[in-house]
């Protein structure tokens, strides 16, 4: 498998760059789990600031996201809207 090295930042992996496999696209998974004892490290993939206004997307990195929340849910069409005026 082809891996690619990915820089964290935030958390207790602050500062580090890890190898992480990559997807057939190219790309790392968006959500990277790191266990440890007692607990789980979640972090989530974002695009890498560059200097270019306009690009795709070359460089990835991972954010610590502290409460575990990946930002991710599932969204089905025929799921009712839930409100919370309702």
């Amino acid at each position: 498998m082809k891996s690619e090295d990915i820089p964290f930042v935030g958390g207790p992996l602050d500062g580090r760059t890890l190898p992480v496999f990559v997807t057939a696209t190219g790309n790392p998974p968006k959500v990277y789990k790191v266990p440890v004892p007692d607990a789980v490290l979640v972090y989530v993939r974002e695009a890498a600031p560059s200097g270019k206004r306009v690009q795709l997307v070359a460089k990835w990195r991972y954010v610590f996201a502290p409460d575990g929340n990946t930002g991710r849910t599932v969204r089905w069409p025929w799921s009712k809207n839930r409100s919370p005026e309702a």
